[in-house]
This record gives C-alpha cells, sequence and structure tokens, in this order.
C-alpha cells in the first residue's frame, strides 16, 4: 500500500493545472510552426491565459466522473459526453462524433476511416485521469485508453495516451522524471511507434546529442506518418526531450519541448502539467505563475447546457478534483487476475490512501509497477476494428477481421471472444446461448451455443468462436446486427450491436 499526504497530493494536482495553463498559453501561438523556434518565454499580455482544448475536454471529463463515478466511465459513455457537450469537428474529433452519430459505438468510432487516429488529441488530455488515479498507473493507463478509443481507436494516438497518463500518474510517488518514463515506457508495446520514438529520444540524450539534432531525428524517423506533422509518436517525443534536457528545470523544460515545434500548445502544456505533479507549487517558476493567473479559458466545449458545470480557475478545477479523489482511488479494489492465473497484486495495481501524515512509498515500487500485468493486459486487447461489451456476467470482444463495411450479398469474418466477469463474480462456469437480429437477407454462420470454462490456472477463463455474417441482395447505408446473449439459468441479458456499413 501506497499512503499519500492529502495536502501534498493536493498542491501537486493545483500545479498540474496551472502548469498545464503555463506550457499551453507559451506553445499556443507558435502550434504548427515546422521550423525549429526560439521561445523565450511568454507572447502574451500579463494574466492571459490562452483557451486550450487541452484541458477543456478534461472538464467535461470531470463532470462524467461525479455524475457517473469511475465505475460508470468507459469509451461509450464518454462517447456520450463527446456529443453532448464537445462542440469542435477538428481532425480526430470529427471523425470519431460523426461515426458514432452513424451508429458507430467505440472504440470502433475511432478506428473506421479515421486518418486521424496516430495524432495528438488523447495524449493532451491524460492529467484528469493521474490525478484521480495518483500512483496507481496501471488504472489510470486503463481509463486514458477508454478515453482515447472514442476518437483514436487502436491508433498510435491511443498508446501515447497510455504513455502519458502512466507517466503522470507515477510524478505523484516519485519525483525524478526518469523512472517516470521508465514504467510508462514498459506499459506500451515495444513495437508501436509511440515507443520507438521514445527510445530513440532516451538515446538520443544519452549519448549527449545536441537537442536540436534529437529533435531533427524525431522529425525524420516519422515522416511517413500523415505528412510527418500533428502526429503522436514525434510529439510525445518532444515532450520527452523536453523532460530529459530540460533536466528538472521547469522553464527549460517548457522552452526546449515548444522550440521543438509542431504541435507546441500540446508539448509544452504536457510538460508543464508533468512537472506540475512532480514537483507542486514550489517547483513551479513564481514569476510565471504570477504572470499567467489562476483562470481557465474555454474555447471547445458547450455551456448553458444546464446539467454540467465548468470551473473557471485552476484553484476550483483543483478543488472539485481532490473533492471525489478519496472515492476515485478506491475503485477497482477486486481481486484482478494474471493470464496465467496467480494473483499479480491487489486490484493488479497498488491500493493508495491519502493521509494527514508523510507519505509512505514502499521500497522498489518502480520494479512493482513494471511489474503489474493489468495494463499491458489492456493493451494487449487493443486492436484495429473491435468492440468491446461488458455484459453483468461476462465481456465480450468482438473483432471484426474484414472491418465493418458491406457490400450486396458480401461476407465479413467476425471473431468473438467471450471473457468470465470474474473481476465481479469470481470463479463461476457459464453456458452461453446467441441469437441474432440480422437485416433482411442477411445469413450468419457460426456456433451459438458457448460454453464459458471454469476459471482456474489451468484455464484462461476466455472462449473463442468465429463467425461468418453474409449479406443480402438489399444493403442499406447502416445495418444493424444484434446479438442478444442469454446466460443459461440467469434472468440477465446481453446485448452486442454491430454496425455494418453499405
Amino acid at each position: 500500500m501506497i499512503k499519500l499526504n492529502f495536502e501534498k497530493y493536493k498542491d501537486k494536482v493545483k500545479a498540474c493545472w496551472i502548469g498545464k495553463n503555463i506550457g499551453g498559453t507559451i506553445g499556443t501561438p507558435y502550434e504548427g510552426c515546422r521550423e525549429y523556434l526560439s521561445v523565450e518565454g511568454f507572447s502574451t499580455p500579463k494574466g492571459t491565459v490562452l483557451a486550450n482544448d487541452d484541458l477543456d475536454l478534461q472538464l467535461v471529463w470531470l463532470n462524467a466522473v461525479e455524475k457517473l463515478g469511475m465505475k460508470g466511465i468507459n469509451s461509450t459513455s464518454l462517447g456520450e459526453f463527446w456529443l453532448s457537450f464537445i462542440g469542435p469537428y477538428w481532425n480526430e474529433y470529427g471523425i470519431g462524433k460523426a461515426n458514432m452519430k452513424a451508429g458507430i459505438l467505440p472504440p470502433l468510432s475511432g478506428d473506421y476511416h479515421n486518418e486521424w487516429k496516430h495524432s495528438n488529441g488523447a495524449w493532451i488530455r491524460t492529467e484528469i485521469w493521474a490525478c484521480l488515479q495518483p500512483g496507481r498507473p496501471d488504472v489510470a493507463l486503463e481509463y486514458a485508453v477508454e478515453d482515447a478509443q472514442v476518437d483514436h481507436g487502436s491508433g498510435e494516438g491511443t498508446y501515447a495516451a497510455a504513455f502519458v497518463a502512466t507517466m503522470q500518474s507515477c510524478a505523484f510517488v516519485f519525483d525524478d522524471i526518469r523512472t517516470c518514463i521508465d514504467i510508462a515506457l514498459a506499459k506500451i508495446p515495444e513495437s508501436c511507434r509511440v515507443a520507438i520514438t521514445i527510445r530513440k529520444v532516451i538515446e538520443c540524450y544519452e549519448n549527449k546529442m545536441d537537442r536540436r539534432e534529437a529533435r531533427d531525428t524525431v522529425l525524420n524517423m516519422n515522416s511517413d506518418i500523415g505528412d510527418g506533422w500533428f502526429e503522436a509518436p514525434s510529439n510525445v517525443g518532444y515532450t520527452v526531450l523536453g523532460l530529459l534536457y530540460g533536466e528538472g528545470d521547469f522553464k527549460k523544460s517548457i522552452l526546449y519541448a515548444v522550440n521543438c515545434g509542431d504541435d507546441t500548445d500540446c508539448t509544452g502544456a504536457t510538460v508543464g502539467a508533468t512537472l506540475g505533479i512532480l514537483y507542486g507549487t514550489n517547483g513551479l517558476p513564481k514569476d510565471w505563475v504570477e504572470y499567467i493567473g489562476d483562470k481557465i479559458e474555454s474555447i471547445a466545449i458547450m455551456t448553458g447546457m444546464g446539467a454540467v458545470s465548468y470551473p473557471k480557475t485552476c484553484t476550483e478545477l483543483t478543488e472539485r478534483v481532490v473533492a471525489i479523489a478519496p472515492q476515485t482511488v478506491n475503485c477497482r479494489l477486486d481481486w484482478t487476475f494474471s493470464n496465467v492465473g496467480s494473483i499479480a497484486y491487489k486490484n493488479a495495481y497498488v491500493l493508495v490512501r491519502f493521509t494527514d501524515g508523510e507519505d509512505e512509498i514502499p521500497a522498489n515500487m518502480k520494479e512493482s509497477y513494471i511489474s503489474f500485468v493489468r495494463g499491458k493486459e489492456v493493451m494487449d486487447k487493443l486492436r484495429p476494428n473491435t468492440i468491446n461489451v461488458e455484459m453483468l456476467l461476462a465481456k465480450a470482444y468482438v473483432t471484426m477481421v474484414d472491418g465493418i463495411d458491406i457490400t450486396p450479398n458480401g461476407e465479413l469474418r467476425v471473431k468473438i471472444e467471450f471473457e468470465h466477469n470474474r473481476d465481479v463474480f469470481g470463479i463461476i462456469t457459464n453456458r452461453l446461448s446467441l441469437r441474432w437480429w440480422l437485416p433482411d437477407g442477411f445469413t450468419v454462420s457460426g456456433k451459438n451455443f458457448v460454453c464459458l470454462p471454469t476459471w482456474r490456472s489451468a484455464h484462461s477463463a476466455v472462449t473463442t468462436e468465429e463467425y461468418v455474417i453474409k449479406a443480402g441482395e438489399k444493403v442499406d447505408a447502416v445495418n444493424d446486427v444484434v446479438i442478444e446473449v442469454k446466460f443459461d439459468g440467469r434472468v440477465y441479458r446481453g446485448y452486442i450491436h454491430i454496425p455494418l456499413m453499405g
């Protein structure tokens, strides 16, 4: 168990938001600049805070957690908050929203015809998950992935969000950024471009490469993604560059990241927020804190909707976050098992409690964090063209092997993994009966009676079945397939919705 002094935690949360505002305001005027820059500080008048969607979206997520609790937060519920309270249709935001409006639920909404899924919209909004899960990096990762999948699906943008959320959650426990980076890097797949880029930045830093040369190295290695700009691997790389080359100096770290160019509001804001968590308000330069002030300016959220309220200052935002934190750090306290059948750790994470006393951090926490399996399991399930459904007694992971576009008389392969919801109901045996509701003329082949084995160390508690959906002569624009899942001997029914696009 980790014990965190509550007032120290609160101070770190406030420093996070102030640091976010500082870095975002310094970086925003240069957003999209492709050349290497020479920014030396603010270009705005004193007291001016530039609006930034990086923070805006997190104000909506705060309302979501306040209303639904952490247990109610997933990509589907966040998708509804997207459609209700977030206005812009920029890039991946617009694609995710348009897909959802067409009936494509998350995480599929972030994958379907989304050329922006490798972009920056998700890793820039992770602080809320870190602040609500301090010292619980695997939990912060899990919620950041649920968030990111809405508009980034299985893209690099989601891997980037997992990395940054993990790093920031660790910053509540450790006092050196390199440890936080190492733990976060261990949680994402080695082969993803975000991980490859971060390792290259670390290599450049350790080899004492000039930071401009390091920046050019990152830029060139990712030039094949889009047109090489506004993509997550490079911009997370610039963020890590600022954190490493800045060597703990708040001002240098932000400026080094911003001067790499590209998505400068995102890199500057994330560096500022991360170092704010790491060092607290005493680690923020007093002249910059006085210059920026406490205000929050919004640009991307819809007001006047009645159901939600948004903080107007960093102080108010801090108060609302820490008010619910004692409950959020208690979420998911069930026993969670690794795939090989051993108890990895209580909740496969660490337990955190707030205290009036000193912080109590067990020895070897870096190694313990790296060994926890839950975050890796979450990343392993991150696949293209998937639909994840959590039913009461089981979970279903639906992979649309051939995508969801269908033509008259066309066929699509579907793979469904059914997994016990053992986190809630423990070791149980289930028999599942499937009933398919298909559009006129459509047919499906495959097994409709599914045996879900009793979980034991020799079993994975997962059953995989494969199906083929065949269209009829007529295909509509949207063709809804619904699978009713009946659990034998139980009243409950689960439902899986698969939209097929004609």
